[in-house]
Parts: C-alpha cells; sequence; structure tokens
C-alpha cells in the first residue's frame, strides 16, 4: 500500500516537473516571439512621379495596428516579421507587403477609376459605385467602413468611434440665423459687415454628406462655403496691403436680377519670410474627444504643423479635461522629437474644463509673446465644454478679454455627433482668429501645411467691408451669407469694433443678388405704406449723374495700430452683355448649392442640375481637385434628396 503511494507521488511529482518545464519552454518561446516585434518604418510614395503621399494610411492586417504618413509621407509603427502590412490612399490601389525587414519603402499605383468616384471620409474613403446598389465593405485603418446605400445611411454599421454609451447620441449645436431679406437701395443704400475668414461650415457639410445625411439648414452658412475655395484674385499694387475686385453677372437662378462679387486679396509673402510663431496648442483630452474621428486625428493634425516648424518657431502644449495643465513648456520647432511624443502620450477622458485650458493657454502664449511674430492659441476641440466657464456668453467674454493681449486664436472643430459649431464660430470671431472643421487628414494638411500663412499669420486686422448702392440703378440687394457678420452703419468708421482679420494669401468673396430699377424684388416683399406714398419700381428719382452702380469702401489696421486705414474701389453699372469669369461660375455654383440646402426662400429656379453644369465651367483654377470634389457633394446630396 505504501508503495503504491510512493509511485503515485512520484508520478505526480514528475508530471508538475514535466508541466512546470513545458511552461517555461512555453514561457521562453512566448518571450523569444514577443522579442521579434519591431518598430517598422518607411516613405510611401507615388509609383509613377516618385511624389510623397502624405495622410496615407498604413496597418498591420493581422492586429490592425495602423498610423497614416506625415507630411513627408514617412509612417512608423510596430509590427513582426512574417506580418503583412496594408497600405492605402485616395485615388491609389491598395497594396499589401509582407514585413521582412525594419524599412519598407511602399510605392502606390493610381486607379484613375477610382479617383474619379471617390468621396474622402474620416481617415479613409468610400467608392460611390450606386447609390442604390449594394454596399462596398472594407476596411480603413482597421475601421470597418460601409458606402451610401439605398437606406441613405445606416448608423448600425458605422465604425465604432465612440465608447458604446456615446454611440447614436447626436448633441451637436448649431447657431440658428435668418437669411439677409431685400432692401431697397433708396432706404438702406449701405450694407457693412465683418470680413468672415472662417470655412468650417464647408468642411462640417462635406461630413455629413459622406455620412449620408443632408445638412440642416442652421450647419450651411453660405459665406463660409464660397470662400472654402481659393480665387484669382490680382495681388496688392498700391501699398495697401489687400486688393479690392468687383464684377457682375446675371444671376443664375434668376434671370432677372444681377450678382454681384466682391473679392477682397490679401498680400502673399514667402514662407520663409514669416515672421517668427509662438504657438500654443490647446488640445480638449476629454471624454467627449474619444475616437479616430477626434483626438488621434488632432495628433496627426498637429504633427503636420510640427513637421514644417522652424527653429525660430516655438510650440507649448496645453490639455484640459477636468483640469487644465500644461504638458510641455514652450519648445522650439527644431526638436520636433519631443514635441511629437508629447503628442502621442495625449490620451481622452474626463470632463471638458474649456475655460480654463483657454486661460492657461493665453498666459503660457503671453510669457513667451514673440514682439512682432505670429503669437497664437490654436484650439482643437469638439467645443463640448461642461466645467467652469462653459456658456457661448461666458466664453464671449473671456475670449473678447483675452484678445488684448496681442495672442489671435485659431479654432479647429473636430468629430462628428457631438459637435459645437455655435461655441467654436463664437469663439473665433471673438478672439481675433479663424475657424476650420477638420474632418480628415487631407483637410488638416489644407488648413496647416498648404495654407499655413493665410490660416496662421495675421497682414490686415479688423476688416470692413461697406458698399454703398445707386439708387439710379439699383431698386433692391440682398447680401448672400454673412448673416452674423453685419454691423451697423456707423461701425464701419468706429476703430474700436471688432472685424475680422487675413493672412497672407487670402481670398475673400463676397456675393449680392441686385434688383435692377425697373424690375420687382422677389420674395420678401412688404406691404404698402400707409402713411406716405410708395414709391414704385419704375420709377427713377433725381440722383447724382453717374454710371457708378455701386462703391466698395475697405476698412482694415496693419497689426499692431490702433487706427485703421480706408480703401475705395467704385463698379460701373453693367453693360447688355454680361459674361462671368470662370471663378465667378464657380462662385455662384457654390452660392446656388448653400441656397438649397438652406431651402432659401430667394432660391428661385435653382436646382441642383444647375449648380453642376454651372460648377463644370469653373473648374479651370482647381489644382488640388477640390472644385471636382464639390460636384460630387452636389451629386450625393442629389441622390440624397430623391431618396
Amino acid at each position: 500500500m505504501k508503495s503504491t503511494n510512493r509511485r503515485i507521488v512520484m508520478i505526480l511529482f514528475m508530471a508538475e516537473f514535466i508541466f512546470s518545464v513545458r511552461a517555461v519552454q512555453m514561457g521562453v518561446s512566448e518571450l523569444m516571439f514577443t522579442a521579434e516585434e519591431w518598430e517598422i518604418n518607411g516613405v510611401v510614395y507615388d509609383a509613377t512621379d516618385k511624389s510623397v503621399l502624405p495622410g496615407a494610411t498604413v496597418r498591420v492586417v493581422e492586429t490592425s495596428e495602423g498610423t497614416v504618413t506625415d507630411i513627408d509621407g514617412a509612417y512608423r509603427l510596430k509590427g513582426k516579421k512574417g506580418e503583412t502590412l496594408e497600405v492605402s490612399y485616395i485615388g491609389y490601389k491598395t497594396q499589401r507587403v509582407k514585413i521582412e525587414k525594419r524599412r519598407s519603402d511602399i510605392f502606390l499605383k493610381r486607379d484613375d477609376a477610382l479617383l474619379e468616384e471617390v468621396v474622402v471620409i474620416g481617415y479613409g474613403s468610400q467608392k460611390m459605385i450606386n447609390m442604390t446598389g449594394s454596399a462596398l465593405q472594407g476596411h480603413v485603418a482597421g475601421l470597418h467602413v460601409r458606402s451610401l446605400t439605398s437606406d441613405r445611411y445606416d448608423r448600425s454599421i458605422r465604425p465604432p468611434l465612440r465608447p458604446p454609451f456615446l454611440q447614436d447620441i447626436n448633441s451637436e449645436a448649431y447657431q440658428a440665423f435668418s437669411e439677409n431679406p431685400f432692401l431697397t437701395a433708396t432706404n438702406d443704400p449701405l450694407s457693412t459687415f465683418s470680413l468672415d475668414v472662417d470655412v468650417a461650415s464647408y468642411g462640417n457639410i462635406r461630413r455629413l454628406i459622406n455620412q449620408g445625411e443632408v445638412p440642416p439648414k442652421e450647419a450651411v452658412r453660405v459665406e463660409e462655403m464660397i470662400n472654402y475655395f481659393s480665387y484669382d484674385y490680382p495681388q496688392p499694387t498700391d501699398g495697401h496691403p489687400v486688393s479690392i475686385t468687383a464684377e457682375t453677372a446675371v444671376s443664375p437662378w434668376n434671370e432677372k436680377t444681377r450678382i454681384v462679387r466682391i473679392g477682397v486679396k490679401a498680400k502673399e509673402i514667402p514662407s520663409e519670410a514669416l515672421p517668427a510663431s509662438n504657438f500654443v496648442f490647446l488640445i480638449d483630452v476629454s471624454g467627449s474627444m474619444f475616437g479616430a474621428d477626434k483626438l488621434p486625428l488632432v495628433k496627426a493634425s498637429m504633427k503636420l504643423l510640427v513637421n514644417n516648424l522652424r527653429p525660430e518657431d516655438r510650440v507649448a502644449i496645453v490639455t484640459y479635461a477636468g483640469a487644465a495643465g500644461e504638458v510641455l513648456p514652450s519648445t522650439s520647432g527644431s526638436d520636433r522629437q519631443k514635441i511629437m511624443e508629447a503628442m502621442d502620450n495625449l490620451q481622452a477622458g474626463g470632463s471638458t474644463a474649456g475655460g480654463a485650458g483657454i486661460q492657461l493657454a493665453y498666459k503660457i502664449a503671453e510669457k513667451n509673446l514673440v514682439k512682432g511674430g505670429n503669437n497664437r492659441v490654436i484650439l482643437c476641440t469638439d467645443g463640448d465644454f461642461n466645467v467652469g466657464v462653459s456658456s457661448v456668453d461666458g466664453l464671449e467674454t473671456l475670449i473678447e478679454q483675452k484678445r488684448q493681449s496681442g495672442v489671435y486664436l485659431t479654432v479647429l472643430g473636430y468629430g462628428m455627433g457631438n459637435y459645437k459649431e455655435d461655441k467654436l464660430q463664437t469663439l473665433a470671431q471673438r478672439g481675433n482668429g479663424n475657424h476650420a472643421y477638420i474632418d480628415n487628414l487631407q483637410e488638416a494638411n489644407k488648413v496647416l501645411v498648404n495654407e499655413f500663412g493665410s490660416t496662421m499669420v495675421t497682414v490686415a486686422n479688423d476688416v470692413k467691408l461697406q458698399v454703398e448702392f445707386n439708387p439710379h440703378f439699383v431698386n433692391a440687394y440682398r447680401l448672400i451669407g454673412y448673416e452674423t457678420r453685419l454691423l451697423e452703419e456707423e461701425d464701419f468708421n468706429d476703430d474700436t469694433k471688432d472685424a475680422g482679420e487675413l493672412g497672407p494669401g487670402h481670398t475673400v468673396t463676397a456675393l449680392y443678388e441686385i434688383v435692377p430699377v425697373g424690375v420687382e424684388v422677389p420674395a420678401g416683399n412688404v406691404d404698402q405704406l400707409k402713411y406716405q406714398q410708395q414709391r414704385t419700381n419704375k420709377e427713377k428719382p433725381a440722383f447724382n449723374d453717374t454710371k457708378e452702380l455701386l462703391t466698395v469702401k475697405l476698412r482694415y489696421k496693419k497689426p499692431g495700430e490702433e487706427v485703421s486705414r480706408k480703401m475705395e474701389v467704385p463698379l460701373l453699372a453693367p453693360k447688355a452683355n454680361l459674361t462671368a469669369s470662370s471663378d465667378f461660375n464657380f462662385a455662384m455654383a457654390v452660392a446656388m448649392f448653400g441656397q438649397l440646402l438652406r431651402d432659401s426662400a430667394y432660391k428661385g429656379d435653382a436646382s441642383y442640375a444647375k449648380v453642376i453644369e454651372l460648377a463644370r465651367k469653373g473648374l479651370d483654377n482647381d489644382p488640388n481637385g477640390y472644385r471636382r470634389e464639390f460636384i460630387r457633394l452636389v451629386e450625393a446630396v442629389e441622390q440624397l434628396e430623391i431618396i
């Protein structure tokens, strides 16, 4: 009996020993396997011309570890020998390669057929084969995507960009406003407004359309849609930092009215001649910034900017969630690795103390102020402020106080489902700055790299326009857009009134619809007057004998100055034959699209087909394909309306 027990004990002991040895062997094997993980890096190129491709998506198929290439086309991520890299980019064929070495340069071939049909969305793309057909499915940077189908947009298959408890909750907020009505030139001969340099509305509208949604009226700011695109206006030549252009054409949505285009162009400055920059990145890391379209996109966006900094430029990073804190003290642009590492360590979580973050960011910007330089806070957020100063009025007061320091503000909006456009618009307007919406890395590259000077540097402050209409030719007029930028007549000459800022090379466009004398005013007419005689539209009262249709007046301040300077340009009354330029045609197409989205009372016989036809006449100046993308968006909305 004892002998048997000893055998059992020995067997159990040997089994345990063998198991332990096996476990150790497995552990060593696992450690050896883990040790094979490499840091893979390389550059993604265009296979045709060998140009680098910034914003390309690179991921490890087996683990979904993913990243996007920087402005130099470079990528860096973790991977193991034998795993598969998948590289994709808009307009190019997706390529897969086995990981055989630590550095792998990738050469992507163009897909011309796909380039004609692609719609940018998030980090990747969707191919619109047929709006009523089956869905095309795929993976982009580890995210599941699907194209638009006959059910418009199936939210159940949306990529999990936010935590489950936040999905399908749409708390986006927009500022409601009424469009400008027609005003008579006899009673209201002056039209005064601040230039609007913001373009956020177009980026946000594009995001909504790419999701398969028709944008709400409140999200549509027509002037921001028009000014998203650059136009070929002449450079200033008379010593002023800006030039003024004006022209007239027949309205594409009402043949009885005329459209006047006023264009303003700021002088261009070579990038190497730009003043030194003192940036403070103010980054929202609260819980609402969870998701690939928010904080990860913020990091990738700001890295594009960092890659283009000079040694004389400086960057500090401030974050805010439940409280605000300095993540990185002011650091030279030559120390990119240190800045990048600080960005990489950011994670989302907590509530949103936006007011405290703004105060700290301005404090640090003022501490490192560069005299004569470009001092700017760059706020990256979805606009969800819910701790401390969080109301629109409170934020407006805070920013108005801070702008006196000489520090400008750039507001970059991110994300879907929680985007607070109303608050971000207020911050940009009151903070001597601008507002853009970043819906993908290509848009970040446009705003922060291609248009760096015009969005991050200022050459003219408090820019205001005042147009005087000649009642001899003009019965009535209406300003298309700029509803939130209107000023009183006396504000034009009041240098204490805040207005918009212009950066180097910036172009701003304003459109007026004109009702000539002898033509009835379209919608929005008023009742007959009871206590005085009503003037008929065909009457021509005695006015100054001039051939001028209107006069455009512009006021601006040079940076650092408190007294404004005035410019004045007349526009002669148009002749019978009015031929619009290519740029003018495109601007009118965008305005017509905006009025359709807003269901404007003044849209006349506008249609999506007319928008597309007119936009195609304005494709001459489209080096980056933004205008062609606009046409694809209009086509998509036309299909959504049918559905």
